[in-house]
Formats: structure tokens, C-alpha cells, sequence
């Protein structure tokens, strides 16, 4: 019998894929003779929002999706980037490769939940029919992940997971990732307890300072937790007496000892940029003032890591796209967001 829709589109996350997704899928294949699964957050750096690479989370995916017959000859599998300071380009990503895929004429439905206001992105695609799901067993992703993230024994989460999904946790396991993340979420939850007696939430104050010379861009390695490891941009938090331009530069010179004199390094401010997406740092609501600072054409001047960077060093431009994976939190996206204009 033929079915309403040729392509039905299910976009997600799947950190990890439970049973509500396996649910979900199976619906869709019910309503649609193929479905399109659309892996968000690809290219990030791991942590403990997003453990798994979109190839990780195919396979897992691929794994659980055994059970029904057939289904892997009908599935296609799309990974798309975060685009926290963009719905359009993000959008408009999910529409070109749904149309590669299921090409003009087709008729097709999006498929998921309004769970809540981080459901808008259903509403965002009126081209396509909408398929509501419903939260099947109420099942939460972030309460899975941090009860596996917590080092609780399988029994106080394996009943809500298919046996691939299962299977793949068990693996992961004893890869050193794990147990990273691991100490990343203990170092979290304990971040946010110290501020939970606060008499409101928190906002944070944060700079940046994106330095740009000769097609090469100022980066530093984090030397502690969160993120410890990660490429980020020289920055840090505000400190009490001082103005937010202060604060970057200050910062920026702790970081990476950078042989320029602050006149010139204030002259060479050529943009500025509030980046304030809710969910940029898992501590908190954390607001940044990134700076963009471009140098005079030249040999690059010499940077050693020190304060709360173990590392510091010139990425040429070409290599920051091939490292994307590895920057901390949304710093990629403001490196983005300023070399893309010049």
C-alpha cells in the first residue's frame, strides 16, 4: 500500500537514541516510504551535552534500527552543524540536503513532539506536513545522559534505551572519553551547586579576543576544566574593576604573553560582537564580548601560553576549519562570525 508521504524528516540530536526515538522512527516509516534522519550538533567538540560524533550516533542508530525489518534500506542518514547565531543558514542547510536527497516533487513531513520552546524548529519548516508524536514514556535525554554520566549502575537506565543504544554505552565505556566526561559532568554539577545558593540565577560576564594577522588566528589551548584540552579563543571572566575592553586585554595578554603593545593592540580593534546564546557554556547563563582585532600584514609576533592556557600559538585559517571539532563551547562560531567579513 502505498504511503502518505515519499520522505518524512526527523531531526534530532539522539544523545543518546532511546526508545522514544525508536518510536518515533518507526511511525515515520509507518506514514512515509523513506526517512530522512537529520544528525544535529556534527562537528562538535565532545562533552557532556554532546558525548557522541554523528558518526557515533549513526552507528548507534544503525545498531538499533536492526530490529525492524528492513528499515536501514529506507533510512538516510544527514549530519548537520549547530548554527547558534543563525536559523537561516541552519535551515537552509536542512533544506538543501533534504532536497539532494528526496529531490522537488516529493511529498514530505516533518516528524517530532512540541515538547517545549527548544521545539520551535518544527514550526520552521511550513513547506513540509508535521507529524505529532507525542512523548512516548516521557523519556528525557538529558536525565539519561547525566544518570550515565553520574557513573550509575546500568539497571537505573537501560529499560529506557533499545539493546543497540545499550550496547553502545557499554562499549564506550571503557574508551578514555568516558571517563572524561565523566569528571567533566562531577566538575559541572559541582560548578553549579557552589552558585546554587545564590538568591537568583547567575549571569556570567566573559571577553574574547579573536587576533587575526597575516591568514592566522590566535589560539590557545585550555589547560583545565571545562573543556580542559580544547582550542579556544585568549578570554576569561570580567573582573570586578574593570571595563569589558580591559578585561579582553588583560586576559589576552595573561594567555598568551603577546609581544604587541597595548596602543597598538587597541588601535587594531576593528569590530566588536556580543555572543549571547543561552545554551553557548554548560557552567551558566554566560554572556561574551568578543573583540576583533586585526594586525598589520607582518611576521607573526611570538605567544607562549600561561594562566589558564597550556598552550598558545598562531592557526593559520585554513587549519581552524580543519580543527573545527576541537574548539571549546561556541568559539569556533565567533572566529566564524568575524573572518568571514574580511
Amino acid at each position: 500500500m502505498r504511503k502518505r508521504y515519499d520522505f518524512c524528516v526527523y531531526i534530532g540530536r539522539f544523545q543518546p537514541f532511546h526508545l522514544g526515538h525508536l518510536e518515533t522512527v518507526k511511525i515515520a516509516l509507518q506514514e512515509a516510504e523513506q526517512l530522512i534522519i537529520v544528525v544535529g550538533s556534527h562537528m562538535t567538540a565532545p562533552n557532556i551535552r554532546n558525548p557522541w560524533t554523528a558518526a557515533q550516533r549513526e552507528k548507534m542508530i544503525r545498531e538499533c534500527l536492526q530490529e525492524i525489518p528492513g528499515a536501514l534500506d529506507r533510512v538516510h542518514f544527514v549530519p548537520v552543524r549547530d548554527q547558534l547565531y543563525s536559523d537561516n543558514l541552519w535551515v537552509a542547510d536542512i533544506q538543501q540536503k533534504v532536497l539532494d536527497i528526496a529531490g522537488e516533487s516529493s511529498a514530505i513531513a516533518i516528524i517530532g513532539h512540541r515538547k517545549d520552546s527548544t521545539s520551535y524548529y518544527l514550526d520552521i519548516f511550513p513547506q513540509w506536513s508535521y507529524i505529532e508524536t507525542g512523548n512516548f514514556l516521557n523519556i528525557n535525554s538529558t536525565e539519561l545522559r547525566s544518570t550515565y554520566l553520574s557513573r550509575a549502575p546500568q539497571s537505573a537506565y537501560f529499560d529506557e534505551l533499545p539493546l543497540g543504544t545499550q550496547d553502545f554505552l557499554t562499549a564506550f565505556q571503557q574508551e578514555s572519553v568516558y571517563e572524561q566526561l565523566c569528571e567533566e559532568y562531577s566538575f559541572i554539577e559541582g560548578y553549579k551547586k557552589a552558585w546554587s545558593v545564590a538568591p537568583y540565577s547567575p549571569t556570567f560576564v566573559t571577553t574574547d579576543a579573536v587576533v587575526v594577522q597575516s591568514g592566522h588566528v590566535l589560539i590557545v589551548r585550555r589547560k583545565a576544566r571545562p573543556g580542559q584540552g580544547l582550542y579556544a579563543l585568549p578570554g576569561g571572566f570580567l573582573n570586578q574593576n574593570e571595563t569589558i575592553l580591559e578585561g579582553m586585554l588583560r586576559e589576552l595578554k595573561e594567555e598568551t604573553g603577546l609581544k604587541v603593545p597595548l596602543p597598538v593592540l587597541r588601535g587594531s580593534i576593528v569590530d566588536s560582537h556580543v555572543f549571547d546564546n543561552p545554551g553557548r557554556s554548560l557552567r551558566g547563563r554566560t554572556i561574551t564580548h568578543a573583540y576583533f582585532i586585526q594586525l598589520k600584514a607582518g611576521k607573526l609576533p611570538p605567544v607562549k601560553g600561561n594562566d589558564d592556557a597550556d598552550k598558545a600559538w598562531w592557526m593559520s585559517l585554513a587549519d581552524l576549519y580543519a580543527h573545527e571539532n576541537k574548539f571549546y563551547e561556541d568559539h569556533f562560531s565567533i572566529v566564524q562570525h568575524f573572518v568571514s567579513r574580511v
